[in-house]
């Protein structure tokens, strides 16, 4: 009896040992992160809702505002929102201009500035004037340099100088100097021409452009040139080879293009477009910057007039005399 009691006691003792070490496993732990996974997802929604109910019309004035700021001054109302000036159906919040607010006494600062910008812009002005008068200059030594050449082989009249945006113009007419009618071969005269070019041309910096131009007649029919372009770009590569090759003008320094007849000297109805449309012009290209080249027409007019008026002096002196 004692030995079954002793039994069951044994069995009763290694029960209650077993229950101390059992663990039982939360399932609902989970709970907890996915609660602060939606606190997390809640929080994020509240703060882009915040965001997408911003005033879109005084984001969009603002980023106007910011983007013009650089050349004007910014408007702003007293509640921070950028807007463009004031009009007569405007808020009637009354805008703060940055500017006079930047300034400790508003007007003085304004007017500084604005006689730096004045001064700046002179300056500059003064040096593109100053700029374009020596590009003048050089072009003007250039075409003396040339007409000099000419006068000593005996071709005076054989070429006409203009100075204008692209630089010094040397107009060569092709009838009867360079090129025979619907022809692309150098003529002797042309040869003469070009022959005392070249030297002065060679001694020059400038870059070198010529210019091949046709008249309105049309070529004709089953002939060697399919058009007037195709003689216009042939004449002018025909000038510049024999400036390269006979001359010794860098080819590194020249082009030539075509213009056919779309750059007309005058129009058809002159008596003279057959001729004078027919041409080859030489452009030594100004080194200025474009800003000096645009006063270089207005300095070449008023240099033009200038000479007419003393050569009409000394001829009225002459005639009194």
């Amino acid at each position: 009896m004692s030995k079954g009691g002793g039994h069951g006691g044994h069995g009763g003792g290694r029960r209650k040992k077993h229950e101390e070490h059992e663990e039982h496993e939360n399932h609902e732990r989970w709970l907890v992160s996915g609660f602060d996974m939606m606190t997390l997802l809640f929080v994020l929604f509240v703060v882009l809702y915040a965001m997408s109910s911003i005033d879109v019309a005084k984001f969009t004035a603002f980023a106007a505002g910011a983007r013009e700021g650089g050349g004007a001054p910014i408007t702003i109302l007293n509640d921070g929102a950028a807007i463009d000036a004031p009009t007569e159906n405007d808020s009637p919040l009354l805008p703060v201009q940055v500017a006079q607010e930047a300034a400790i006494d508003g007007t003085a600062q304004t007017e500084a500035e604005q006689a730096a910008a004045v001064a700046a812009a002179e300056a500059k002005a003064r040096a593109v004037a100053a700029e374009a008068q020596s590009a003048y200059d050089q072009l003007a030594a250039a075409r003396a340099a040339i007409a000099a050449a000419l006068a000593a082989a005996g071709q005076s009249g054989a070429a006409q100088f203009v100075i204008d945006e692209r630089g010094l113009v040397v107009r060569v007419v092709s009838d009867p100097v360079l090129f025979a009618p619907e022809s692309a071969a150098l003529m002797p005269q042309g040869v003469t021409v070009l022959n005392a070019m070249g030297p002065a041309i060679d001694d020059l910096p400038n870059l070198v452009r010529v210019e091949g131009h046709a008249n309105s007649l049309p070529v004709t029919r089953g002939g060697p040139w399919p058009s007037n372009w195709e003689l216009s770009a042939v004449r002018a590569t025909t000038v510049l080879r024999h400036l390269v090759d006979a001359n010794g003008v860098g080819q590194n320094r020249m082009s030539a293009v075509g213009y056919s007849d779309t750059r007309p000297l005058v129009p058809d109805t002159d008596p003279s477009y057959v001729t004078v449309n027919r041409r080859v012009d030489v452009v030594l290209q100004s080194t200025a910057s474009p800003e000096a080249n645009a006063l270089l027409p207005g300095i070449e007019a008023a240099t033009q007039a200038t000479q007419a008026t003393q050569a009409d002096g000394t001829t009225s002196e002459g005639s009194q005399e």
